[in-house]
């Protein structure tokens, strides 16, 4: 029989997907078929499933920890925000709706049940289910109709180990303070307690682990410090591509979108040894030394794009050509590149047409019918293989579209200008690929040093040893309650 154990936060980022990833490897090395599962996450960064569909791609990296295929069972409910007020639902994978936040709590006793069906499902083929939360169980006011910490929990009958963030401050408050505000009922599904992220000498902390256990009655089942290989883990949040070294020759700049969307292209070119990434946040100028500028994918592409002018950034750019500057635009970023965008049905808001960028000669017109596949690939010019995915609402075409420079079996992906040095496509991941991003880069004048997936197999490895020697994994597993029926 399978068993499970949820790992929640006191808060937002205290590190609850690297600690499931790092555990799931541990345990997966044991010998254990683990899944990892998350009942509700809200991302614009998706991955694509061998039957395509989306999850969050924290699952997807926490699955290749535990060393099996990602699923959508994996993540049956993810969020992804098209407004300040309203999200578009992936449910299992595939699109239910767009939402306001008033509408999705109507649709939440759905989504409990879609959500633990898929919990069973994946306990079926497991010995062990990790669970992650979502923000922090602490937010009482969500707690009617919660579906990603205390309300899952619950209804799945899982025991709860709470996690909180040292480096952050105030260690002692997050965890002690979480029980204070808990009912009775809930903070007694907690069963234990890791201090993450901590730095220095840990016998330093002996006295705060006391004290907190004292306070809340949980046991203590580590204090993890701080794991320094983190930065070179495809990340979840756009801003966690700034905690890497950042001092190579080849500099990218990345434009940081309002929604921002599928910027796992950017991993492998952070984790290169000779690249700089520089995610350029709004009110900065575009880098007037950057070798590339990318042009990253959108939830919103219009939007973006209008908020890509009101930061200047098109008078940048169009300087970054006639500086003789390389620009990739890939997915949402693609689009804008063009002449136009045109929105007939109101998919993105307003029914209309949008002017481009002009730096490619190329039109878009949005459709309903969403394109979500894992894609092989051939470089055209090279012959090299590229791997990666499409995930995208809308259809391409126009003349620069002749210099397609990517071939999907038998037709052709993308569009570059008449000089080669602006270029676009739908395909996402591809610099993933360790061949054709060596040759990119070569084109481009940069260089690659990395063999990026034997690169993040290692630091799973490294992650797995780390949470081993620095968390009772044998507690972990003894406090791991059964599935019930």
């Amino acid at each position: 029989m399978a068993r499970a154990i949820m790992i929640q936060g006191t808060g937002s980022n205290v590190g609850k997907s690297l600690l499931v990833a790092g555990l799931a490897r541990a345990f997966a090395d044991r010998g254990l078929r683990v899944r990892p599962f998350k009942p509700q996450n809200m991302s614009n960064n998706a991955a694509v499933t061998e039957d395509g569909g989306e999850i969050g791609r924290a699952q997807a990296l926490q699955a290749r920890a535990a060393r099996v295929a990602p699923r959508v069972d994996m993540n049956p409910v993810l969020l992804k925000p098209e407004t300040d007020v309203g999200a578009q639902v992936i449910l299992r994978g595939q699109r239910h709706a767009t939402l306001s936040a008033r509408d999705y709590a109507r649709e939440k006793p759905l989504l409990m049940a879609a959500i633990v069906d898929s919990f069973r499902t994946l306990a079926a083929d497991s010995d062990l289910v990790i669970v992650e939360g979502a923000g922090s169980p602490a937010e009482i006011n969500l707690r009617a109709g919660d579906l990603a910490n205390m309300g899952f929990a619950e209804a799945a009958g899982v025991p709860v180990v709470l996690a909180g963030d040292i480096d952050r401050g105030g260690v002692i408050a997050q965890l002690v303070g979480t029980k204070a505000v808990l009912d009775a009922g809930d903070a007694a599904r907690i069963k234990g307690f890791l201090v993450n992220r901590f730095r220095g000498d840990p016998s330093l902390f002996d006295d705060g682990m006391t004290a907190i256990a004292d306070r809340t009655g949980w046991e203590p089942l580590g204090l993890v410090p701080w794991f320094n290989d983190a930065w070179r883990l495809p990340a979840e949040d756009v801003l966690d591509l700034a905690s890497g070294p950042g001092n190579g020759a080849f500099k990218v700049a990345v434009p940081r979108l309002n929604r921002i969307a599928n910027f796992d292209d950017l991993d492998p070119l952070s984790s290169e040894p000779g690249v700089t990434v520089e995610i350029i946040e709004a009110g900065r100028p575009l880098c007037g030394d950057a070798n590339l500028v990318l042009i990253p994918g959108s939830k919103s592409t219009i939007a973006d794009l209008a908020h890509f002018r009101a930061q200047g950034w098109d008078v940048d750019l169009a300087a970054h050509v006639r500086r003789g500057g390389h620009v990739l635009g890939l997915c949402g970023g693609y689009q804008m590149l063009g002449d136009w965008i045109d929105d007939p049905d109101g998919i993105e808001g307003r029914p209309g047409r949008s002017p481009g960028l002009g730096l490619l000669r190329i039109e878009t017109v949005m459709q309903a019918a969403k394109t979500v596949r894992q894609t092989q690939a051939v470089h055209v010019d090279s012959g090299t293989d590229v791997t990666g995915y499409e995930i995208h609402l809308g259809r391409t075409s126009g003349p620069d579209c002749d210099r397609a420079w990517l071939r999907i079996g038998d037709r052709l992906e993308g569009a570059a200008s008449a000089d080669g040095r602006v270029r676009g496509c739908y395909l996402h991941g591809l610099y993933a690929s360790d061949a054709f991003r060596a040759v990119d880069l070569a084109a481009m004048g940069g260089a690659s040093g990395l063999s990026y997936e034997a690169d993040v197999d290692a630091v799973l490895d490294r992650l797995a040893a780390h949470v081993t020697a620095h968390i009772d994994l044998d507690r972990l597993w003894d406090l791991a309650e059964v599935v019930r029926d």
